[in-house]
């Protein structure tokens, strides 16, 4: 598989872990807000600046 082709398939995957995360923190109970909510949202952003990097990557002009 190319190294594009590869950027590509992890970049999808971790869309979808976004929205995974994503949906637990929306469907999260005061309990475990209180006890995961910081820790959830601090993932939900590393997630997406590191898709906002594989998709810069993806569609990096080849050279």
């Amino acid at each position: 598989m190319s190294v594009g082709a590869e950027l590509t398939a992890l970049s999808s995957t971790l869309e979808e872990l976004t929205r995974r995360v994503t949906r637990m923190l929306a469907e999260l109970n005061p309990a475990d807000e209180e006890r995961y909510g910081t820790d959830l949202r601090e993932v939900e952003r590393t997630l997406g600046s590191a898709n906002r990097r594989l998709d810069r990557l993806v569609g990096a002009p080849r050279r």
